[in-house]
Protein backbone atom coordinates (compact mmCIF):
# COMPACT_ATOMS: atom_id res chain seq x y z
CA UNK A 1 0.00 0.00 0.00
CA UNK A 2 1.37 3.57 -0.80
CA UNK A 3 1.85 5.64 2.04
CA UNK A 4 -0.51 8.88 1.11
CA UNK A 5 0.26 10.61 4.28
CA UNK A 6 3.27 12.23 3.01
CA UNK A 7 4.79 13.18 -0.11
CA UNK A 8 8.49 12.53 -0.63
CA UNK A 9 10.76 13.61 -3.03
CA UNK A 10 12.57 11.40 -6.06
CA UNK A 11 15.63 12.85 -8.24
CA UNK A 12 17.26 11.94 -11.05
CA UNK A 13 20.66 12.75 -11.65
CA UNK A 14 20.75 12.26 -15.64
CA UNK A 15 24.31 11.16 -16.19
CA UNK A 16 26.06 8.11 -18.45
CA UNK A 17 27.95 5.38 -16.66
CA UNK A 18 31.40 6.75 -18.47
CA UNK A 19 30.52 10.03 -16.25
CA UNK A 20 30.89 8.46 -12.96
CA UNK A 21 33.82 9.84 -10.70
CA UNK A 22 34.30 5.78 -9.72
CA UNK A 23 35.72 5.25 -13.00
CA UNK A 24 37.09 8.41 -14.24
CA UNK A 25 40.64 6.86 -13.86
CA UNK A 26 39.58 4.30 -16.50
CA UNK A 27 37.37 6.37 -18.93
CA UNK A 28 38.81 9.98 -19.36
CA UNK A 29 36.53 13.26 -20.26
CA UNK A 30 37.84 13.41 -23.57
CA UNK A 31 36.73 9.35 -24.89
CA UNK A 32 33.66 9.80 -23.38
CA UNK A 33 32.41 10.52 -27.48
CA UNK A 34 33.61 7.34 -28.42
CA UNK A 35 31.39 5.87 -25.30
CA UNK A 36 28.62 3.41 -25.93
CA UNK A 37 26.00 6.00 -24.74
CA UNK A 38 23.15 4.57 -23.09
CA UNK A 39 21.84 7.51 -21.05
CA UNK A 40 18.96 8.41 -23.85
CA UNK A 41 17.00 4.64 -23.42
CA UNK A 42 18.25 4.37 -19.50
CA UNK A 43 16.37 7.90 -19.09
CA UNK A 44 13.06 6.59 -21.48
CA UNK A 45 13.05 3.89 -19.24
CA UNK A 46 12.55 5.46 -16.31
CA UNK A 47 10.35 8.42 -17.70
CA UNK A 48 7.72 5.58 -18.61
CA UNK A 49 7.80 3.64 -15.27
CA UNK A 50 7.30 7.21 -13.65
CA UNK A 51 4.61 8.26 -15.57
CA UNK A 52 2.76 4.88 -14.73
CA UNK A 53 2.55 5.49 -11.02
CA UNK A 54 1.81 9.35 -11.85
CA UNK A 55 5.43 10.61 -10.04
CA UNK A 56 6.30 13.98 -11.28
CA UNK A 57 10.19 14.30 -9.86
CA UNK A 58 13.49 16.56 -10.22
CA UNK A 59 15.56 15.29 -13.12
CA UNK A 60 18.99 16.55 -12.37
CA UNK A 61 20.69 17.21 -16.07
CA UNK A 62 24.17 16.98 -16.94
CA UNK A 63 25.15 19.40 -19.34
CA UNK A 64 27.24 17.11 -21.30
CA UNK A 65 24.46 15.22 -21.85
CA UNK A 66 21.86 18.37 -22.73
CA UNK A 67 24.12 19.42 -25.35
CA UNK A 68 23.98 15.81 -27.45
CA UNK A 69 20.54 14.84 -26.24
CA UNK A 70 18.25 17.77 -25.98
CA UNK A 71 14.94 15.92 -27.60
CA UNK A 72 15.57 14.22 -23.63
CA UNK A 73 15.55 17.41 -21.66
CA UNK A 74 11.99 19.04 -23.87
CA UNK A 75 10.58 14.97 -22.80
CA UNK A 76 11.70 15.61 -19.60
CA UNK A 77 9.84 18.63 -19.14
CA UNK A 78 7.22 17.59 -21.58
CA UNK A 79 6.10 15.04 -19.18
CA UNK A 80 5.40 17.72 -16.30
CA UNK A 81 9.06 17.01 -14.73
CA UNK A 82 11.19 19.49 -12.76
CA UNK A 83 14.64 19.97 -14.91
CA UNK A 84 17.40 21.07 -12.64
CA UNK A 85 21.32 21.71 -13.33
CA UNK A 86 23.49 18.76 -12.82
CA UNK A 87 26.55 21.00 -13.69
CA UNK A 88 28.16 20.65 -17.67
CA UNK A 89 30.64 17.81 -16.92
CA UNK A 90 30.33 15.85 -13.83
CA UNK A 91 33.79 17.85 -12.60
CA UNK A 92 34.37 17.38 -9.09
CA UNK A 93 33.59 20.98 -7.65
CA UNK A 94 36.91 20.97 -4.94
CA UNK A 95 38.55 20.10 -8.06
CA UNK A 96 38.23 23.44 -10.23
CA UNK A 97 39.03 26.93 -9.70
CA UNK A 98 36.13 29.00 -8.92
CA UNK A 99 36.45 30.59 -12.29
CA UNK A 100 36.43 27.31 -13.93
CA UNK A 101 33.14 26.41 -11.62
CA UNK A 102 31.41 30.00 -12.77
CA UNK A 103 31.83 29.38 -16.19
CA UNK A 104 30.68 26.01 -16.09
CA UNK A 105 27.60 26.48 -14.08
CA UNK A 106 26.35 29.29 -16.14
CA UNK A 107 26.80 27.16 -19.42
CA UNK A 108 24.52 24.20 -18.08
CA UNK A 109 22.15 26.35 -17.01
CA UNK A 110 21.78 28.33 -19.84
CA UNK A 111 21.56 25.72 -21.79
CA UNK A 112 18.79 23.60 -19.77
CA UNK A 113 16.83 27.07 -19.68
CA UNK A 114 17.30 27.37 -23.18
CA UNK A 115 15.84 23.83 -24.16
CA UNK A 116 12.96 24.08 -21.84
CA UNK A 117 12.06 27.85 -22.15
CA UNK A 118 12.23 27.55 -18.13
CA UNK A 119 13.81 29.41 -15.44
CA UNK A 120 15.78 26.63 -14.03
CA UNK A 121 16.69 26.66 -9.93
CA UNK A 122 17.68 23.92 -8.48
CA UNK A 123 21.42 22.91 -8.45
CA UNK A 124 23.10 19.24 -7.48
CA UNK A 125 26.88 19.00 -8.02
CA UNK A 126 28.88 15.80 -9.42
CA UNK A 127 29.20 13.18 -6.52
CA UNK A 128 28.32 15.77 -3.35
CA UNK A 129 31.10 17.71 -4.09
CA UNK A 130 30.18 20.61 -2.12
CA UNK A 131 32.01 20.26 0.94
CA UNK A 132 33.80 22.07 3.65
CA UNK A 133 36.81 22.86 1.07
CA UNK A 134 34.30 24.14 -2.18
CA UNK A 135 31.99 26.34 0.31
CA UNK A 136 32.77 29.18 -1.88
CA UNK A 137 30.76 27.20 -4.57
CA UNK A 138 27.15 28.38 -2.90
CA UNK A 139 28.35 31.66 -3.50
CA UNK A 140 28.52 31.27 -7.23
CA UNK A 141 24.94 29.58 -7.30
CA UNK A 142 23.44 32.25 -5.86
CA UNK A 143 24.93 34.92 -7.61
CA UNK A 144 23.95 32.89 -10.89
CA UNK A 145 20.44 32.62 -9.90
CA UNK A 146 19.86 29.50 -8.19
CA UNK A 147 17.39 29.92 -5.33
CA UNK A 148 17.86 25.61 -3.95
CA UNK A 149 20.79 23.61 -3.95
CA UNK A 150 21.23 19.56 -2.93
CA UNK A 151 24.05 18.89 -2.81
CA UNK A 152 25.33 18.21 0.11
CA UNK A 153 25.49 15.13 2.32
CA UNK A 154 25.32 15.25 5.75
CA UNK A 155 27.51 11.97 6.49
CA UNK A 156 31.38 10.92 6.72
CA UNK A 157 32.12 9.69 3.08
CA UNK A 158 36.05 9.27 1.84
CA UNK A 159 34.82 11.53 -1.20
CA UNK A 160 32.11 14.03 -0.02
CA UNK A 161 30.21 15.13 2.65
CA UNK A 162 29.52 17.77 5.44
CA UNK A 163 29.08 15.34 8.64
CA UNK A 164 27.94 18.48 11.04
CA UNK A 165 25.48 20.08 8.91
CA UNK A 166 21.32 20.03 9.31
CA UNK A 167 19.75 16.90 8.12
CA UNK A 168 16.80 18.42 6.82
CA UNK A 169 15.71 21.24 4.77
CA UNK A 170 16.51 24.23 5.53
CA UNK A 171 17.67 28.10 4.62
CA UNK A 172 21.77 28.20 4.18
CA UNK A 173 23.80 31.23 4.44
CA UNK A 174 26.96 31.14 2.10
CA UNK A 175 30.51 32.66 3.05
CA UNK A 176 29.59 35.85 1.91
CA UNK A 177 25.83 35.98 3.06
CA UNK A 178 24.01 35.35 0.27
CA UNK A 179 20.56 32.70 1.33
CA UNK A 180 20.21 29.68 -0.48
CA UNK A 181 17.83 26.94 0.38
CA UNK A 182 19.42 23.70 0.93
CA UNK A 183 17.80 20.51 0.55
CA UNK A 184 20.15 17.94 2.22
CA UNK A 185 20.33 14.21 1.19
CA UNK A 186 18.42 12.06 3.58
CA UNK A 187 19.49 10.38 6.62
CA UNK A 188 19.17 8.09 9.38
CA UNK A 189 20.78 8.50 12.76
CA UNK A 190 22.00 5.16 14.45
CA UNK A 191 24.08 5.54 17.36
CA UNK A 192 24.71 9.05 17.37
CA UNK A 193 25.84 8.35 13.47
CA UNK A 194 23.97 9.70 10.25
CA UNK A 195 23.63 6.71 7.95
CA UNK A 196 22.99 7.26 4.16
CA UNK A 197 19.99 5.89 2.92
CA UNK A 198 18.94 8.77 0.26
CA UNK A 199 19.72 5.96 -2.88
CA UNK A 200 21.99 5.02 -5.52
CA UNK A 201 24.64 3.04 -4.38
CA UNK A 202 23.17 2.33 -1.03
CA UNK A 203 19.74 1.28 -2.08
CA UNK A 204 21.48 -1.44 -4.44
CA UNK A 205 23.53 -2.34 -1.03
CA UNK A 206 20.94 -2.69 1.69
CA UNK A 207 18.45 -4.86 1.18
CA UNK A 208 15.06 -3.51 0.06
CA UNK A 209 13.94 -4.34 3.18
CA UNK A 210 16.16 -2.47 5.31
CA UNK A 211 16.37 0.49 2.95
CA UNK A 212 12.06 0.63 3.43
CA UNK A 213 12.62 0.32 7.54
CA UNK A 214 14.83 3.48 6.89
CA UNK A 215 11.85 5.20 4.81
CA UNK A 216 8.66 4.46 7.14
CA UNK A 217 11.02 5.40 10.15
CA UNK A 218 11.36 9.37 8.92
CA UNK A 219 7.88 9.50 7.55
CA UNK A 220 6.84 8.44 10.26
CA UNK A 221 8.41 11.05 12.42
CA UNK A 222 6.91 13.25 9.32
CA UNK A 223 10.13 14.17 8.04
CA UNK A 224 9.84 13.45 3.86
CA UNK A 225 13.27 11.30 2.69
CA UNK A 226 14.70 12.33 -0.66
CA UNK A 227 15.62 9.49 -3.54
CA UNK A 228 17.72 9.62 -5.86
CA UNK A 229 19.49 7.88 -8.53
CA UNK A 230 21.11 7.40 -11.74
CA UNK A 231 19.45 5.84 -15.40
CA UNK A 232 22.68 3.70 -15.24
CA UNK A 233 21.53 2.38 -12.10
CA UNK A 234 18.43 0.38 -13.86
CA UNK A 235 21.09 -1.23 -16.72
CA UNK A 236 22.36 -3.88 -15.58
CA UNK A 237 23.96 -4.79 -19.50
CA UNK A 238 26.00 -1.88 -19.71
CA UNK A 239 29.84 -2.37 -20.70
CA UNK A 240 32.24 -3.28 -17.71
CA UNK A 241 35.02 -1.06 -16.90
CA UNK A 242 37.84 -2.09 -15.28
CA UNK A 243 38.42 0.22 -12.55
CA UNK A 244 39.54 -1.45 -9.33
CA UNK A 245 37.75 -3.77 -7.13
CA UNK A 246 36.10 -1.52 -5.01
CA UNK A 247 35.30 1.19 -7.69
CA UNK A 248 33.56 -2.18 -9.47
CA UNK A 249 31.93 -2.54 -6.82
CA UNK A 250 30.38 0.27 -6.45
CA UNK A 251 28.77 0.60 -9.78
CA UNK A 252 28.08 -2.45 -10.60
CA UNK A 253 26.50 -3.75 -6.98
CA UNK A 254 23.56 -5.10 -7.27
CA UNK A 255 22.08 -3.64 -10.84
CA UNK A 256 20.00 -6.58 -11.62
CA UNK A 257 17.90 -5.68 -9.06
CA UNK A 258 17.38 -2.28 -8.83
CA UNK A 259 14.76 -1.26 -10.86
CA UNK A 260 12.32 -4.18 -9.37
CA UNK A 261 13.35 -2.02 -6.23
CA UNK A 262 12.41 1.08 -7.67
CA UNK A 263 9.18 -0.23 -8.68
CA UNK A 264 8.42 -1.43 -5.38
CA UNK A 265 9.45 1.81 -3.73
CA UNK A 266 7.16 3.89 -6.01
CA UNK A 267 4.21 1.41 -5.30
CA UNK A 268 4.46 1.77 -1.64
CA UNK A 269 5.55 5.88 -1.24
CA UNK A 270 4.18 9.04 -2.81
CA UNK A 271 6.80 10.81 -4.49
CA UNK A 272 6.94 14.56 -5.92
CA UNK A 273 9.46 16.99 -7.26
CA UNK A 274 12.18 18.92 -4.90
CA UNK A 275 10.68 22.24 -5.76
CA UNK A 276 7.20 21.10 -5.32
CA UNK A 277 8.50 19.98 -1.47
CA UNK A 278 10.18 23.21 -0.92
CA UNK A 279 6.88 25.18 -2.09
CA UNK A 280 4.80 23.04 0.11
CA UNK A 281 7.50 23.62 2.84
CA UNK A 282 7.06 27.81 1.99
CA UNK A 283 10.92 27.86 2.35
CA UNK A 284 11.16 30.52 -1.04
CA UNK A 285 9.00 32.99 0.97
CA UNK A 286 11.10 35.89 2.70
CA UNK A 287 8.24 35.94 4.78
CA UNK A 288 8.14 32.71 6.29
CA UNK A 289 10.57 31.46 9.23
CA UNK A 290 12.81 28.99 8.09
CA UNK A 291 13.03 25.30 9.49
CA UNK A 292 16.16 25.54 10.02
CA UNK A 293 18.82 29.22 9.55
CA UNK A 294 22.19 27.67 9.12
CA UNK A 295 25.88 29.70 9.03
CA UNK A 296 28.11 27.50 7.06
CA UNK A 297 31.35 28.27 7.68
Amino acid sequence: MQNKTITNVLTIDVEDYFHVAALSKSIAGSDWDSQDCRVENNTNRLLDLFEQHSANITFFVLGWVAERYPHLVKEIDNRGHEVASHGYGHKLIYSQTPEEFKQETIRSKQLLEDLTGKVVTGYRAASYSITKKSLWALDILAETGFTYDSSIFPVYHDNYGIPDSPRFPHILKSPKGHSLVEYPLSTYRFLGQSVPVAGGGYFRLYPYWLSRFFYKSLNKKNNPFVFYMHPWEVDPDQPRIKAGWFSEFRHYNNLDVCETRLQKLLTEFKFISMQSKLTELDLFSPLQKPLIEYEIA
